[in-house]
């Protein structure tokens, strides 16, 4: 199966700096997109339509997505693993606070089938917008990742990612000491097959999705850029 996961942020001109809870990053260097270069590129690049919207919510922080998908498995809507679109000016796979370290060293370890308690994580203050997506990795949710990325992404791609010969990322597999210790029990950590796109443009979906998501990011884009979330919001059917 495919999904669709996108953040506001992907759709202006630079990426803004992380704000304070409860403000919003100034709109100078920071403007949104056209209305009709949004659509180009949700209709040309990802191959969404009006008249057949992609069943989906939107919501206000990324990792929204995360609560969706298992939501979604819950209901048996969802079967993982399966593929991930990452459209955002960020890779959301652990880097800042709280960082990668709690993934790697204290959920790799568990039995795989008890690796799910996300209320847990945010208890602990663990899991938050910029790292679900490690989350969903060590999880073993995901088989294939694209990052399409914002023409002015800083460098935010983890060391764990895997380049080719050509200096290209091709897989993510996620490991540690602690890991190692229990892989003759949880098995080895399977090897997720990783993309990232630079130049949006040469982006193309390899196919229909079967759910889309939408994140709004607040602290990170202007408020202007909300107006952005309506157009976006005519090719989701709510769920």
């Amino acid at each position: 199966m495919r999904v669709l996961d996108i953040d506001l942020d992907f759709f202006l001109a630079d990426c803004c700096e992380l704000v304070a809870p409860g403000e919003r990053p100034p709109l100078t260097g920071h403007e949104p997109w056209e209305t009709e270069e949004v659509r180009r590129f949700l209709e040309d690049n990802c191959g969404l339509s009006k008249t057949d919207p992609i069943t989906g919510r939107i919501f206000p922080t990324h990792d929204g997505a995360l609560l969706l998908w298992h939501e979604l498995m819950k209901k048996g809507e969802l079967t993982a693993p399966f593929s991930i679109t990452h459209i955002d000016a960020h890779s959301d796979l652990g880097i800042g606070k709280p960082g990668p370290g709690f993934v790697l060293n204290s959920v790799l370890p568990l039995a795989p089938d008890a690796r799910a308690d996300i209320e847990r994580y945010y208890r602990m203050e663990q899991l938050d917008e910029a790292n679900y997506l490690l989350f969903a990795l060590a999880f073993r949710w995901i088989d294939r990742l694209e990052n399409v990325r914002n023409p002015k992404s800083r460098p935010d791609i983890p060391t764990f990612a895997i380049k080719n010969e050509n200096g290209e990322y091709e897989a993510i597999r996620l490991s540690s000491f602690a890991q190692a210790l229990f892989e003759s029990k949880n098995g080895k950590e399977p090897t997720v097959a990783f993309c990232v796109y630079d130049d949006y443009k040469a982006f193309r979906s390899a196919g229909k999705y079967d759910f889309v998501s939408l994140a709004i990011s607040p602290r990170y884009s202007p408020k202007e850029a909300d107006a952005l979330a309506g157009i976006i919001a005519e090719y989701i059917r709510p769920i």
